[in-house]
């Protein structure tokens, strides 16, 4: 029985080990890379040619070797959307407001605007012979069409000291919001000066803004009024593009064209060699040769003179589905591409390979297993403490993409893997054999009968 249990212990081990045993021999394409800069991590942009080289579209048979055929740990970073702050200065005009000294409160108003809202006149409504006290001031920010954050005042005269006001925010000069308190400052002391211009907002959309001082009789002119706004801009993910491909031309114009496998397309575009071109274009694709196909994307490409220039359209954008079988139908009416297949370029989202060298080189990467799984590390797991910026900062690594073997693998190449792998599987079945004895017999000794 000991014996049975050992030979049954040493057979799943063997098998476990034997399973999870992954070497560069397993992989089609072996790629090598060159390092440059201090490590041990470093980033890799990875050019259409591993997409072409890999096995599967989003990269999970991807692996990097060390000269001791050791597979390193790495991370697959995905283009990604780019948000970002603008900030723009504006100049904008200011009118004075004036209220009753007697009465205080908030001056009443007569305003012309133009057709855009930018106002023309502002006067206010008290009698002429009442003595006027300037109260504050309205700002025109009907020009701007972004988010205000900062005001920035400039002034002459008025007394030194802090000037507090508030500030109040409106679109139609008839209904205001508060905006809180506003304070600019102005201190000398032994022929230094220190000035207090800036103030902040909240960062919200307003056409007009009202500044009332706390103490109108100390309070200063203004010389020059600025506003700053804020807009939240974005770039589209970063692509990488592929070599021109040609086309095979079909019926009179249909064109299709076959890559090395499905990858999710995100843009594609035609080159127009001829002027005055267009032509409505129509593409379907299909992942599988056996499925239907399927409406990709449709358009006008053209390149035509305008005003002097030239113009051109001759991108458009995918949905990211995975295409292996591309298909472009030319409406005639249009006057077509021209006698030969055009010349088509795919782009993917851009993915960075970031891994962690160790052991000796060279370093390799491995493409094109079709069983593989993925084996990417989180970017956090990765490099402890990661923080985006850093990304930037990694030195990098090429990837030598000469290397490709563009024939298809000997089917013996891979027998000696399929081989082995049904030899774990019949190992695998003798050991729950050998088990399954094991428990009859134990089962048998301890039965009472």
């Amino acid at each position: 029985m000991r014996f049975i249990v050992t030979v049954v212990s040493l057979i799943l081990a063997w098998a476990a080990v034997a399973q999870a045993e992954e070497g560069l021999q397993d992989y089609r394409q072996h790629l090598p890379l060159t390092l440059s800069g201090e490590g041990p991590w470093y980033r890799v942009e990875l050019p259409m040619a591993v997409y072409y080289a890999a096995e599967h579209g989003d990269l999970r048979d991807l692996r990097v070797f060390n000269g001791q055929g050791q597979a390193m740990a790495y991370a697959l970073l995905p283009g990604q959307r780019e948000s970002r702050d603008e900030e723009q200065e504006h100049g904008v005009r200011w009118f004075p407001l004036y209220g009753d000294t007697e009465q205080g409160g908030v001056p009443r108003l007569r305003v012309q605007r133009n057709t855009d809202g930018t106002l023309i006149e502002l006067s206010d409504e008290q009698p002429t012979q009442t003595q006027r006290q300037l109260r504050g001031w309205l700002l025109d920010a009907s020009a701007i069409d972004a988010p205000l954050v900062r005001l920035n005042l400039n002034w002459s005269g008025g007394e030194e000291g802090f000037q507090r006001f508030t500030i109040e925010a409106s679109d139609d000069l008839q209904h205001w919001r508060s905006w809180g308190d506003g304070q600019v400052a102005r201190l000398s002391f032994a022929d230094e000066r220190i000035d207090q211009r800036q103030v902040e907002l909240p960062g919200e959309p307003a056409r007009y803004l009202r500044l009332l001082w706390r103490s109108p009789q100390q309070a200063p002119q203004l010389d020059v009024v600025t506003l700053r706004s804020r807009r939240q801009a974005s770039s589209p993910a970063p692509l990488v593009w592929s070599e021109p491909l040609e086309g095979k031309a079909g019926a009179y114009g249909h064109y299709q064209w076959q890559l090395p496998q499905a990858l999710p397309l995100e843009r594609l575009r035609i080159a127009l060699d001829e002027p005055n071109t267009l032509a409505p274009v129509w593409f379907t694709a299909r992942t599988r040769e056996q499925e239907p196909w399927q409406a990709l994307a449709s358009g006008v490409f053209y390149r035509l003179p305008q005003e002097g220039r030239e113009v051109r359209q001759d991108e458009l954008a995918l949905p990211g589905w995975p295409v292996r079988q591309l298909s472009l139908r030319v409406d005639a009416r249009g006057g077509g591409l021209g006698s030969q297949a055009p010349r088509l370029q795919l782009a993917v989202r851009a993915t960075q390979l970031v891994f962690l060298a160790r052991g000796e080189p060279p370093y390799q990467l491995a493409l094109g297993r079709a069983g593989a799984g993925s084996a990417a590390l989180p970017i956090t797991t990765l490099i402890p403490g990661y923080q985006p910026e850093r990304l930037a900062e990694l030195p990098k690594a090429e990837v030598a993409v000469d290397a490709l073997q563009v024939s298809a693998p000997a089917a013996s190449a891979a027998a000696p893997r399929n081989w082995q792998r049904w030899g774990l599987w019949a190992l695998l079945l003798v050991g729950v054999a050998m088990l399954a004895l094991m428990a009859a017999s134990l089962l048998k000794k301890s039965d009472p009968s």
